[in-house]
């Protein structure tokens, strides 16, 4: 009986040791022992630590090129601007960097599209030409294609003071491009580009300034202006038209440079002739007034003799 009461009590203890399912959980004791006896790898460790610190070091240093200027921004507040050279900031997430080339010429296409291939550059039609297709002062329809280089001369208002400003330019740009071109001709839109390159850079220039967009327009280039393909042969009849009543204009001025001239010449000779004839008739008029002056002196004196003379002379 003894036996069995003691084999009980082993069985019951060893119950109440046992988790569920029957499964012995770790002593305490034993657990201690392993992490006193556990070692840890210090060659992962010191791989991550050296990664870390290099990204830390790239992070908070940076070299600005030649054609560039940094901008900085301290949680996203602007803070400072840096020139070229070697810079230090704050690491990756309190500290922003974004490089400006402001001394790179950017450019903008009007009215067409340049693509690059690897053996040429092609030129193509813009899929969207309502932007080169503009009325004239006379009422005219041109397509009136450009290009506009320009600079970043403010880095911050670039940056920060619009928020597109890519797309900004595009609409000034064709915005002045249509005013000027709104108070020309069809003829002086097609042989004038030049100064209208001219006004319509300082009329965009003068925009964007008073947006505050940082750009700086260097040049505007237009290219061939023409009219659109539906109007070209009524164009084309008009401009021919147009160059016949010049040829015609400049035919009769030439004829009239001949004209008067010639009739200029001719009212001269007349003049002249008339002249000489009134002198001659003068002449002859005070050589006869002389000859009965001088006959009259002499009847004077003889009267019979003179009478005799004249009347011989009659006779002959």
């Amino acid at each position: 009986m003894s036996w069995d009461r003691e084999k009980l009590q082993q069985q019951n203890r060893q119950h109440r040791q046992q988790g569920p399912g029957g499964v012995v959980p770790p002593q305490m004791d034993d657990l201690m022992e392993k992490l006193k006896n556990f070692k840890f790898s210090s060659g992962p460790v010191i791989i991550i630590m050296i990664a870390a610190a290099i990204f830390l070091a790239t992070s908070m240093i940076y070299t600005v090129g030649v054609d560039e200027v940094g901008v900085v921004q301290l949680f996203g507040k602007y803070v400072r601007t840096t020139t070229p050279g070697l810079h230090f900031k704050l690491p990756a997430g309190i500290e922003r960097l974004t490089k400006v080339r402001v001394r790179h010429v950017y450019k903008e296409e009007f009215g067409f599209k340049t693509v690059m291939t690897t053996s040429s550059k092609l030129t193509s039609e813009n899929e969207n030409m309502n932007e080169s297709l503009m009325l004239t002062g006379d009422l005219n329809v041109a397509l009136v294609p450009w290009i506009v280089q320009y600079k970043i001369k403010d880095p911050y208002n670039y940056l920060f003071k619009v928020e597109n400003v890519t797309d900004l330019l595009r609409d000034l740009s064709e915005a002045s491009m249509r005013l000027v071109v709104g108070d020309r001709s069809i003829d002086e839109v097609i042989s004038k580009r030049e100064e209208i390159a001219i006004e319509s850079r300082e009329v965009l220039q003068k925009e964007l300034d008073h947006a505050e967009t940082g750009i700086l327009i260097t040049t505007i280039e237009m290219k061939k202006t023409n009219v659109p393909v539906p109007v070209q042969s009524a164009f084309n009849e008009v401009n021919q038209a147009t160059q016949e009543k010049e040829k015609m204009i400049y035919q009769a001025k030439e004829d009239y440079n001949k004209a008067i001239p010639a009739a200029k010449g001719e009212a001269e000779r007349t003049i002249r002739a008339a002249e000489g004839y009134a002198m001659d008739r003068v002449n002859r008029a005070e050589g006869d007034e002389k000859r009965f002056v001088a006959l009259y002196e002499e009847y004077v004196k003889a009267q019979d003799v003179t009478k005799r003379r004249i009347y011989l002379e009659m006779l002959k």
